[in-house]
C-alpha cells in the first residue's frame, strides 16, 4: 500500500507540474469528500470550513492514521459557539454578551482565528451541540490543526483559475462564497449571479471539482464549479449543484472567494502563545519587521511559529530572541528563513527547537519582505455568510480586541511599542501582531544548532560577515547573527570569521548537548590593514575545492609547515582543487599583479 500511495503522489505531482489540467475533475471519484451535512441556522460558514478540512484529512489520511474510525466528521457548532467573536464568548473582554450573534453568520477569517489559536477543530462526537454550547475544551477531545490556510482568487479573465484547480487536486475541497437567491439558480441547480447584481455574499459552500464544458444557461459561457452544499441530500442533486465560472463572487471575493485549509494534522502542540485572539483584522502595510513578546508558562520546547502573510510570494525570516534591553532585541538563539507562495496563514517548523523554562521571557521576531504585517484590533466585522440576502449595505458588528503594553513591537528606524500606535481605524491600543509561538512538552530527539553573534567591540552587530563552520558557511544578517542548524553534538569544530574592515578570526568551538550560542568580537582594521584583508577563503577546512572570494586570476603556491611546496599553479576562476593533497595544515600564498597574500588553510 505504501508503494502504491507514493507512486500515486509522484504521478500527481508530475501531472500537476508538467501536464495540462483535466477539463473535468471530481474529488468524489477518489472518495475524498465527506458526506453532505444539513445545517441549522446561519452556520453555513462553519460547514464550509469543516467540509474543506475533512476533505484534506482524507487526502492526507491523517484521520485514519490518528486511529479515527469512519469518515472525518468535525464539529461545526463548536466553531459556531467558541469562535471568540460572538455573544457567547470573547476572551479579550473576559466573557460574552456582545459581538456577533451565535448561529447568525461569520466568515473564514473568523474560522482561521479559532483554528490558529488551537481552540479547534474538534470531532463531531466531542463538541457538536446546536441548542446549547458544548464544552469549550476537554482532555478527551481530539483536536485537528490546519498548518496552512490560503486565500485564492481569480479575476474576470480567469487568471488564477489554474492555481485554484491545482490546490483542489493537491489539498482537497476548498471553501468559497456565493449569494444564494432563487433568481440566480435554475431548476437543474445551476447557479449564476451576474456582475451587475448588487447583492453581497450570503452563503458558504464547498468546491469539490469542476467541468470546463458544463453549461449554466444564464451565464455568458461554459464552465462551472462542482459544489457541495450543507442543506442535506434532499436539496439539489443529492446535495450538490453547479456554480458558473462567471459567477460574481465564487472564487473572486478577496476574503471568502476560495479558501483552502490544508496540511491538517492531529494537534501536536501543548501551548499556543499568542496575543492576536481575533487573528487577522487589519494590516500595517508600511513595515517589514515586527516582534511579539511572550512569557513562558511551563517547561516546554518552542518548535514552530505561525503567522499571516498579507501577500503572495513573500520571503520571511523568523528569529527567537531571549533579551529586550534599551528598546532593542538581542541574544538571538534561533533563525529560520524561507519563502511563502500564497497569501494566508502559515505554520513554520524551526530547524532547531528552543528550550524554554517556566518564567522565561522570549521574543519572536518576524521579517516579511512585502505586504506588511497583519494584526488583530477591535474591528467592525461584516456579517455576510448568514444565509439571508444582503444588499449593498453590510451589516457590521463591533467585536472588541484587547492589548497591553510590551506585547507587540514594530520597526521603522527604531523599535516602537505597537500599543501606542495611532491606528487609522481609531481603535487605538487594541492591536497585536499575528505572530504565534507553538510549543510542545517534549520532543522526540534533541536537535542541536550553533548561533554566533558577530559583533564589534561596541557590541554592534556586523552585517555581511562570512562565518565558516566546518564545511558550512553563513553570512551574518544586519544584527550580526549567523545560525547553523542540525549539527553533530559533542564535537569540536573549526570556525572562521571574515568581514570587510575587520581582522579575520579563526577559532575552535565545542558543541555539547545543547545549542551553542556565542558572541564573537572582531577587531576593526586600520586602512592599511584593510588592504591585506580583502579576500575570503571558503570552505576552510576544505575537502575538494577552496574558493577564493575577492579575486579570480592569480598565481598560487601551497606549502606545508616545513616550507616545502606541495603544489603551485595559475588560477583563473577563483577555485583551487585540493582533493589530491593529504589532510593537514598548509600555507596558501597568492600573488596578483597588485599585491600578495598568505593564508592558512586546512585540508581534511
Amino acid at each position: 500500500m505504501k508503494k502504491l500511495s507514493l507512486s500515486f503522489l509522484f504521478l500527481l505531482a508530475f501531472f500537476m507540474q508538467y501536464a495540462q489540467l483535466p477539463t473535468s475533475f471530481d474529488l468524489r471519484d477518489s472518495n475524498l469528500v465527506t458526506g453532505v451535512r444539513s445545517q441549522s441556522g446561519g452556520t453555513c460558514w462553519t460547514h464550509g470550513t469543516m467540509a474543506a478540512i475533512e476533505s484534506n484529512l482524507l487526502v492526507t489520511k491523517a484521520w485514519q492514521n490518528n486511529g479515527e474510525t469512519g469518515e472525518p466528521n468535525l464539529a461545526e457548532y463548536h466553531l459556531d459557539w467558541w469562535n471568540g467573536f460572538n455573544d457567547n464568548y470573547n476572551a479579550d473582554i473576559g466573557g460574552g454578551n456582545e459581538g456577533l450573534q451565535v448561529h447568525m453568520g461569520g466568515d473564514y477569517r473568523v474560522s482561521t482565528a479559532y483554528l490558529s489559536r488551537g481552540d479547534g477543530a474538534v470531532r463531531d462526537i466531542d463538541g457538536q451541540s446546536y441548542d446549547n454550547p458544548p464544552d469549550y475544551d476537554n482532555p478527551d477531545f481530539h483536536y485537528f490543526y490546519p498548518r496552512d490556510v490560503v486565500w485564492l482568487t481569480m479575476d474576470n479573465n480567469f487568471v488564477g483559475m489554474d492555481s485554484i484547480k491545482k490546490i483542489i487536486m493537491r489539498n482537497g475541497a476548498l471553501a468559497t462564497c456565493m449569494c444564494y437567491d432563487d433568481s440566480f439558480i435554475d431548476g437543474n441547480y445551476n447557479h449564476y449571479q451576474p456582475e451587475s447584481s448588487s447583492y453581497l455574499p450570503n452563503h458558504s459552500v464547498t468546491i469539490v471539482g469542476w467541468d470546463d464544458n458544463h453549461s449554466v444557461p444564464a451565464a455568458p459561457g461554459n464552465g462551472a464549479w462542482l459544489v457541495k452544499n450543507s442543506w442535506g441530500t434532499g436539496w439539489g442533486n443529492n446535495g450538490y449543484f453547479w456554480i458558473s465560472y462567471y459567477d460574481k463572487w465564487a472564487c473572486r471575493e478577496p476574503q471568502m472567494g476560495a479558501v483552502s485549509f490544508y496540511n491538517v494534522e492531529p494537534m501536536q502542540y501543548s501551548i499556543v502563545y499568542y496575543h492576536d485572539y481575533h487573528g487577522w483584522r487589519d494590516t500595517k502595510t508600511d513595515i517589514k519587521e515586527a516582534c511579539n513578546a511572550f512569557h513562558c508558562r511551563d517547561n516546554v520546547w518552542l518548535t514552530s511559529v505561525s503567522f499571516f502573510a498579507a501577500d503572495d510570494d513573500i520571503d520571511y525570516k523568523i528569529k527567537i530572541y531571549k533579551t529586550f534591553v534599551a528598546d532593542s532585541f538581542s541574544n538571538a538563539v534561533n533563525i529560520k528563513t524561507g519563502h511563502i507562495t500564497h497569501l494566508g496563514f502559515h505554520t513554520i517548523d524551526l530547524d532547531v527547537p528552543v528550550k524554554l523554562n517556566d518564567g522565561d521571557d522570549f521574543y519572536i521576531y518576524l521579517y516579511l519582505s512585502n505586504g506588511g504585517h497583519p494584526y488583530d484590533r477591535t474591528s467592525l466585522v461584516p456579517v455576510l455568510l448568514n444565509d439571508t440576502i444582503v444588499t449593498k449595505s453590510k451589516d457590521e458588528t463591533l467585536v472588541r480586541s484587547a492589548a497591553n503594553q510590551g506585547e507587540s513591537f514594530y520597526f521603522d528606524t527604531i523599535w516602537h511599542d505597537f500599543y501606542f500606535y495611532d491606528d487609522p481605524s481609531g481603535y487605538d491600543s487594541t492591536g497585536n501582531f499575528c505572530i504565534k509561538g507553538l510549543a510542545k512538552d517534549s520532543i522526540d530527539r534533541q536537535i542541536i544548532g550553533a548561533m554566533f553573534h558577530v559583533l564589534d567591540y561596541n557590541n554592534h552587530g556586523i552585517n555581511n560577515a562570512s562565518v565558516t563552520f566546518d564545511t558550512l558557511m553563513q553570512i551574518s544578517d544586519n544584527q550580526g547573527d549567523a545560525f547553523f542548524a542540525n549539527i553533530d553534538n559533542n564535537k569540536t569544530y573549526q570556525v572562521s570569521f571574515t568581514a570587510s574592515g575587520y581582522r579575520n578570526f579563526d577559532t575552535t568551538v565545542y558543541v555539547g548537548d545543547s545549542t551553542l550560542v556565542q558572541d564573537i568580537h572582531l577587531v576593526k582594521l586600520s586602512k592599511n590593514q584593510e588592504i591585506n584583508n580583502d579576500i575570503r577563503i571558503f570552505p576552510n577546512p576544505a575537502t575538494n575545492i577552496v574558493n577564493i572570494y575577492g579575486i579570480e586570476k592569480f598565481d598560487y603556491q601551497i606549502l606545508d609547515m616545513t616550507g616545502r611546496t606541495i603544489t603551485a599553479g595559475v588560477c583563473s576562476n577563483g577555485q583551487i582543487n585540493v582533493e589530491n593533497i593529504n589532510a593537514g595544515i598548509y600555507l596558501l600564498k597568492i600573488n596578483t599583479q597588485r599585491k600578495s597574500y598568505s593564508k592558512k588553510i586546512i585540508v581534511k
